[in-house]
């Protein structure tokens, strides 16, 4: 992306950010607005005092409105069936576009980041979650795939700039952070899943109006983030000069891919398991009612998780270590399915959700401690998540697959099994105290 003026046109140009207010410290670098808009780096420490509490509060409001307005379409999948009409082959796809959307569009949030600045581009996410909400209530399956899509396009985009924000804001806090924005994905996506039906069961409401109440959680959080956009910094011309700029190389990495290959990995194993566990609950016996609800109680617990892994990691833990508790915190719940999947599922769940709410929180700190400053870190972002949620994307198909083909889940979970051995050990190896290369 090419600058537009000369040093001193670009130092005068402002940035979307938060002023410094009356002592608080140093201004931070912020983002340049107009063509040479990126997420520049912050100043040491980053924001501070009531600054960083507005712009913590508005990260996790932005962050419970991630998986809400997907997730609520999960519980509401037999209504929704038996009056559009749609196939199962239309509702597996329906499932299956937003990780889509996800991996496909994670390549232009960074391109976004830098047009429009991090604080525009995030409001922006909120009002396509807020339109793909909207356009769902129309009476059309057409409208219905395309508000999902718009959803997906929003969240893709949020889901790539949100770690980048942490880096830049919070680079002494971004373990507290990371544990805060993890926790309001699982937080949202228990919400969605436990709340959605006795919502519409206790309002009598239809299966759109129930999804498009989920677009109220989206208005407050474009609401409570429109402040972060009106307000102003200015930027060195020389930091907003190299932000305008996207990292070159960083393909080649090997770092880079490792904290790619953990990103995939764990998402794979949670999509995968997520997509099949009530229904292999089912088949040993128990009612749909109860399996949905061990499903929900899973991310309930992934909440604890996916807070207490990055925070630990803050407290001199090693972050190694920390992966590979959570795989076999994984493989733990998930052998117990396989033995016992009725007796013993509350246990089972809580293994499960301990596991991958701290294997996300690591992939996530993971970008934010692997990348040099902000730019490098939406653009690892970038990287690791298109590749994750593509890969993440094909997990559900393929253990669905694998079961037809071998007549029980025997052999789907242990395969879900075996791939927490490369986990673990890209793990260890993402763990590693570098930073990704790349200019």
């Amino acid at each position: 992306m090419r600058d537009t003026g000369g040093p001193a046109a670009v130092a005068e140009e402002p940035a979307a950010g938060i002023p410094a207010g009356p002592g608080a410290a140093a201004p931070r670098t912020g983002i340049p607005e107009g063509p040479v808009a990126a997420a520049a780096a912050p100043a040491e420490g980053g924001v501070t005092g009531r600054r960083a509490l507005y712009l913590g509060l508005g990260v996790v409001l932005l962050a419970l409105n991630l998986r809400p307005a997907l997730v609520a379409v999960s519980p509401l999948v037999g209504t929704l069936r038996d009056d559009s009409g749609m196939s199962a082959a239309a509702t597996s796809l329906l499932t299956a576009l937003p990780l889509l959307c996800f991996g496909l569009l994670a390549p232009l949030a960074p391109r976004l980041g830098r047009r429009f600045g991090m604080e525009r581009s995030l409001l922006g996410t909120m009002a396509l979650i807020c339109g793909g909400t909207a356009l769902r209530l129309l009476d059309s399956v057409v409208a219905l795939f395309a508000g999902t899509v718009v959803i997906g396009a929003g969240i893709a985009v949020a889901n790539v700039l949100l770690p980048g924000l942490i880096k830049r804001d919070f680079p002494a806090r971004a373990g507290l952070m990371t544990g805060l924005y993890s926790m309001s994905l699982f937080g949202g996506a228990a919400l969605a899943a436990g709340v959605t039906v006795p919502f519409q069961q206790a309002v009598g409401l239809n299966w759109r109006a129930t999804l498009a109440c989920w677009g109220a959680l989206a208005v407050l959080a474009l609401v409570c983030w429109l402040p972060q956009v009106r307000t102003r910094t200015r930027v060195p011309a020389a930091t907003a000069r190299a932000a305008a700029h996207p990292v070159r190389g960083l393909w080649r990495d090997p770092l880079a891919w490792q904290v790619t290959g953990y990103m995939g990995l764990q998402s794979l194993s949670y999509y995968a398991a997520a997509a099949w566990l009530p229904t292999m609950l089912t088949d040993a016996g128990m009612s749909a009612g109860d399996a949905g609800w061990m499903l929900s109680f899973s991310s309930l617990l992934g909440i604890t998780g996916s807070f207490l892994a990055p925070v630990l990691v803050g407290r001199r833990l090693r972050a190694g270590v920390l992966a590979t508790v959570g795989a076999l915190l994984c493989a733990a719940g998930l052998t117990g399915v396989l033995l016992a999947p009725a007796a013993g599922a509350y246990l089972w769940m809580v293994l499960l959700g301990l596991g991958q709410g701290a294997a996300i929180s690591l992939a996530l700190l993971f970008i934010v401690q692997r990348a040099p400053d902000a730019r490098h870190a939406a653009q690892l972002s970038s990287m690791a998540q298109c590749f994750g949620y593509v890969l993440a994307a094909t997990g559900p198909a393929v253990l669905g697959a694998v079961h037809d083909l071998s007549g029980s889940w025997t052999v789907p979970l242990a395969v879900l099994l075996a791939l927490l051995l490369p986990q673990i050990a890209v793990g260890w190896c993402a763990a590693r105290p570098r930073q990704v290369a790349g200019r």
